[in-house]
């Protein structure tokens, strides 16, 4: 798909839903010039972010250990490596308390990378956030890296950027409706599932390996 049939897609969905339109945001990059991460890189990364969400959750009931376990968990699946600086400092406990807030919403990044890997059949519904039972699940049934591994299956580019545009032109509604103008229109929206989704999308097509670092700029 083309750019700017991309953004009429993406405009055309939320205009249904009621959400304002900036008709002048800038069009996504064409699949031709993304390049996406690699399967492994996802994988990683996502089961990172699920066993951080609840190493997370260990740390604000003080439960050490839940934290243990999960933390364990990384070095069974191979990923402690893949973990970004909040989520690090959650496992050896150098954390703040904005840390724990940050990485619990890591749930609704994680969400937009099971649905990049096809286990998640459609995230254009921003209304809610994720089913987290089955967030879970998707690692906690995984006998082994390679056992996830194998049940997941990376959706092409131009899928992956015609989400991203979708969830690009909703977090300016969101954004607008918060600091500019609460007259902007954001329908049903959960604002923070929204940045945190876009927040996956665009990790996925960037060479920025700690995702709290890139731009969400709109």
């Amino acid at each position: 798909m083309k750019p700017a049939e991309r953004k009429e897609r993406s405009e055309k969905i939320i205009a249904a839903k009621g959400i304002g339109i900036n008709p002048n945001l800038p069009l996504t990059e064409p699949a031709s010039q993304v390049k996406l991460r690699s399967l492994d890189d996802i994988c990683k990364r996502a089961i990172a972010a699920l066993l951080s969400t609840q190493v997370g959750f260990g740390r604000s009931e003080q439960n050490d250990e839940d934290v243990n376990y999960f933390a364990g968990l990384m070095d069974y699946f191979g990923v402690r490596d893949c973990l970004n600086a909040k989520e690090r400092r959650l496992v050896d406990g150098s954390y703040v308390q904005q840390d724990i807030i940050d990485v619990v919403w890591e749930y609704e990044s994680y969400w937009t990378l099971v649905w990049a890997l096809g286990l998640v059949d459609d995230i254009t519904d921003a209304e809610d956030i994720c089913d987290c039972p089955q967030a879970v699940r998707f690692v906690s049934q995984s006998e082994s890296y390679d056992d996830f591994k194998s049940r997941c299956s990376l959706r092409s580019a131009d899928e992956i950027l015609d989400m991203l545009d979708l969830y690009y032109r909703y977090h300016w509604a969101v954004v607008q409706h918060e600091k500019t103008d609460k007259k902007c229109p954001i329908g049903g929206l959960n604002t923070d599932a929204v940045s945190e989704r876009r927040r996956g999308l665009e990790w996925l097509i960037s060479d920025t390996d700690d995702w709290n670092r890139i731009s969400l700029d709109t």
